[in-house]
């Protein structure tokens, strides 16, 4: 029988941020690149098309736009939040959340992992950490 997953697909738009200057800064970026980061992904647009386990997610913002496709189960190469490459491997830790560790291709810095997750409320709800630093980020469906 084949599992069930949960569909992301969707234009989504940012309706609460928590922690994420915080975040930027437990990851060394400097105060002056901290709060123009800040202030452009302010009200991020976010899509996702999804095939199955495959999912695209274009992140928008005034300053930027970010595209990363992967398939749960396989590793995939992306970018941390403050721009460093790493390495990506995506899991299901509910049949409602993705999980994904992220590990460095190179240098030094705080173990980073992100998550999605879709509320009963059809909320998304993203989920960033740095270190012990959470950012949660909750979404909203157009």
């Amino acid at each position: 029988m084949e599992k069930k997953v949960t569909d992301f697909s969707g234009k989504w738009t940012m309706k609460s941020s928590e922690r994420f200057e915080e975040l930027l800064k437990a990851l060394g970026v400097n105060i002056v690149t901290r709060k123009i980061a800040a202030a452009a992904a302010s009200s991020p647009t976010v899509e996702i098309s999804q095939q199955g386990e495959s999912l695209s997610i274009r992140t928008s913002t005034s300053i930027r736009t970010t595209l990363v496709s992967f398939t749960v189960g396989q590793t995939f190469s992306e970018t941390t939040v403050d721009g460093r490459p790493c390495t990506s491997f995506p899991t299901w830790e509910t049949d409602r959340k993705v999980v994904c560790e992220q590990t460095l291709q190179k240098g030094d810095g705080p173990k980073t992992s992100w998550s999605r997750e879709l509320t009963n409320d059809g909320r998304m709800i993203l989920t960033m950490t740095a270190g012990d630093v959470v950012c949660t980020r909750t979404y909203e469906r157009q």
